[in-house]
């Protein structure tokens, strides 16, 4: 167990029947870039099981912050679900994914889409001072079949405009979009439909997606990551990763779950 880290539990918040977040101590020695996942766990059986979770707390942050669903015959999250303050859990001293900022090229706008708890990666990204130094607009998507399930709204849109670090870069530059598909919203429907039919553009006031100018980032479900990877490769975008920065990059290794 020399590649963990023992945390101990700091606190839970239940969004829904289907949907927590937690937070966690921080060992010192811990680093991960903004956007990056480490494997997380529990012991079973004097074994480790671990899943790949998205660190949803800033790289800056004294305390660790996980954004989870809840599968109930899941090996993991069904246990994981019921973590009570000072239960400890284990953290991988390893951080590592593709959805960092060292990723895409220069550009105009950095838009993050996401799904469920694919929005985890994108709540460090926009607690980055350097996301906007490096962009003009952030635009944060988040997708979800329900209005009950798009969590972290209060912190985006009331406490981060007013955080001492990046409060003045937030209500400048952060634009928040959530939608949902299966509910009465002021914004409906599947990311990529309000992408195609220009209808996001239109309510933010801003171009449509340009692959000269504009860098995008994707955490999500398989359908989300697939269908906006298409669209994006039609529109000329090319993707990047660790090794060569490009126009758009996808979290492959992390699943909802």
């Amino acid at each position: 167990m020399s590649n963990f880290n023992h945390e101990t539990v700091l606190s839970v918040h239940h969004w829904t029947d289907n949907l927590f977040s937690f937070t966690t101590t921080r060992d010192s020695s811990f680093r991960f870039r903004n956007g990056e996942f480490t494997m997380i766990g529990i012991p079973v059986n004097d074994k480790p099981l671990l899943r790949a979770y998205s660190v949803a707390s800033a790289n800056y942050e004294d305390n660790l912050e996980f954004f989870s669903i809840k599968v109930q015959d899941g090996p993991l999250t069904s246990k994981l679900q019921h973590l009570k303050t000072g239960d400890q859990i284990i953290v991988g001293r390893k951080a590592t994914g593709t959805l960092v900022i060292d990723n895409l090229k220069d550009g105009r706008n950095l838009y993050l889409v996401g799904t469920g708890t694919g929005l985890a990666p994108f709540l460090s990204v926009i607690k980055d001072p350097t996301t906007y130094e490096r962009f003009e607009k952030v635009v944060l998507l988040h997708g979800c079949r329900h209005v009950s399930e798009l969590a972290y709204g209060e912190l985006i849109t009331e406490k981060l405009p007013h955080d001492e670090l990046i409060g003045d870069m937030v209500s400048a530059q952060l634009i928040y979009y959530p939608t949902v598909t299966r509910d009465p919203f002021r914004n409906r429907g599947r990311i990529t439909d309000l992408i195609t039919s220009g209808k996001l553009f239109a309510d933010i006031a801003l171009p449509n997606l340009d692959a000269d100018k504009d860098r995008v980032m994707i955490c999500g479900s398989p359908a989300l990551l697939q269908d906006t990877k298409n669209l994006l490769l039609e529109r000329g975008f090319v993707e990047g990763n660790n090794g060569e920065p490009g126009d758009f990059v996808v979290e492959k290794a992390f699943a909802e779950r």
